[in-house]
Formats: structure tokens, C-alpha cells, sequence
């Protein structure tokens, strides 16, 4: 290895190289920052128990701008007409997970929560939800897998 120190005459490139040294620090601390929004593939499983077993799960893949900062609307099945009314709060925001509850004007009793876990690779949620005056459950399974930038 050379030294960037001569009795006669410092060397042009270790300005450079204590630069690229300093600019790889500085990306390696932010490798623990949570992923910016990108396109990814997102892969729903969405499961109701009750039902009879041909009719219990379904299941939807599409391609959606995400952000994993805000994960609250990715769920679908937020927009029913049986969930109007709710929405998903964060609750717990930490590396790597997020927990959410479901939070419901109208008191017709319906609860719930959604947990994330968060990599670079990969996006995994789960909402659960309990139907209040049917006392009916279903849950949505997310996968989500990067595969470009939002257009």
C-alpha cells in the first residue's frame, strides 16, 4: 500500500482516496436507512376462515409505487364498504418493523392490526381484522419485492 506522506512530495491521489474513504463511511452508517419509495411486485393473500374451503383464500399480484414509510393504504381491503370508516394508525416505527392499528369511527365494534417487516429485499405484512357485529375475521397476507423505480 502507498503512503500518502513523502518526505519529497505528497502524492495527488490520497486527497482523493481519504475522500472515497470518507464518502464510503458516510454510505455505510446509511445502510441502515429504511428503503425509499420504489416499484415493487406485490403479492396479496387475503384468507377468510369461515368461509368454505374453496372459497377461503385469494389471492391478487400486482406491481404498485410504495413507500415503507407509510405502509397504512397498502392493505386493499381497507377500501371495502364494510371497513369505512377505518383506517390504520401507526403505532410502533422501528428498523426493520411496523405495527399498526386499526382505528374505527362509527363504533360498530370492528378491531384490528397490521405488522411489517421491513428489508431491503423484501416487504411482509399481515392484517388481521375482526368484523364487530358479525364476529367474522379475515386476515391479508403482503409480500412485496422491489423491481425498479416508480415511474
Amino acid at each position: 500500500m502507498q503512503r500518502c506522506v513523502n518526505r519529497h512530495r505528497p502524492r495527488p491521489s490520497c486527497g482523493r482516496i481519504g475522500a472515497l474513504a470518507l464518502a464510503l463511511g458516510v454510505v455505510a452508517a446509511r445502510g441502515a436507512d429504511p428503503p425509499e419509495q420504489r416499484l415493487y411486485e406485490v403479492r396479496t393473500q387475503t384468507g377468510m376462515p369461515h368461509l368454505e374451503e374453496n372459497l377461503r383464500y385469494a389471492v391478487v399480484t400486482e406491481q404498485r409505487c410504495l413507500d415503507p414509510q407509510d405502509l397504512s393504504t397498502v392493505f386493499w381491503m381497507l377500501g371495502d364498504a364494510s371497513l369505512q370508516g377505518c383506517k390504520l394508525a401507526k403505532v410502533l416505527d422501528e428498523p426493520g418493523h411496523a405495527v399498526y392499528a386499526l382505528q374505527c369511527s362509527g363504533g360498530h365494534g370492528t378491531s384490528g392490526d397490521a405488522r411489517w417487516e421491513l428489508t431491503p429485499r423484501r416487504l411482509s405484512g399481515v392484517l388481521n381484522v375482526r368484523l364487530g357485529g358479525k364476529n367474522m375475521t379475515f386476515y391479508q397476507r403482503i409480500a412485496a419485492t422491489p423491481i425498479g423505480a416508480c415511474r
